[in-house]
């Protein structure tokens, strides 16, 4: 069996000095763990040690103290946004300007395997045009008016297909989810 050099507790001091490192409030750093304000409040005020899974949180956290700032999410850059998934995880937000031609990412991964444009950090429009469209259905389908039909979509339009089927494809475990 593999162990690993984490510890098996922690104190209320290391708590409060790592919630420090990190520039967080109690309130800030309750909302980052998923815990409640009050387990925080708890924590910190413990004369016991303090164990469960905020051992290992707090071991990656000091580590890695821009943790956070890699996790959070951005502003809108634009009021379009995509969220490329994979099962539950984040993979890459996708802001878009369709009038401007304007694309803006940011990905939470770095296995380009997972990433919306792969190993390609600064897609151009066109390359979003294209990422959309791996991500329905061919136009070219046979059967095509029947398909759109089933999905009561008018006419081939890449974003209307992926708000209906949320760009699943068959044997695949990516999806989008649509932000307007």
């Amino acid at each position: 069996m593999d162990k690993f050099v984490i510890p098996d507790h922690i104190s209320a001091k290391e708590i409060k000095l790592l919630r420090g490192a990190l520039g967080m409030t109690q309130k800030e750093f309750a909302e980052f763990a998923h815990v409640s304000k009050r387990t925080v409040e708890r924590w910190e005020y413990s004369d016991e040690e303090i164990t469960g899974p905020i051992t290992v949180l707090a071991e990656i956290l000091i580590k890695n103290l821009d943790l956070p700032d890699k996790l959070r999410i951005p502003e809108r850059k634009y009021k379009f946004r995509l969220w490329y998934m994979y099962h539950e995880f984040v993979c890459t937000i996708i802001d878009v300007d369709e009038m401007e031609r304007k694309i803006a990412i940011h990905n939470y991964i770095s296995n380009p395997i997972y990433r919306a444009f792969g190993v390609n950090t600064e897609p151009t429009f066109e390359d979003y045009e294209e990422f959309i469209k791996s991500r329905c259905f061919p136009e070219t389908r046979d059967k095509l008016k029947l398909e759109l039909k089933k999905l009561d979509i008018p006419f081939y339009d890449p974003i209307m297909i992926i708000e209906k089927t949320m760009g699943r494809m068959a044997d695949d475990d990516f999806w989008i989810r649509i932000e307007r």
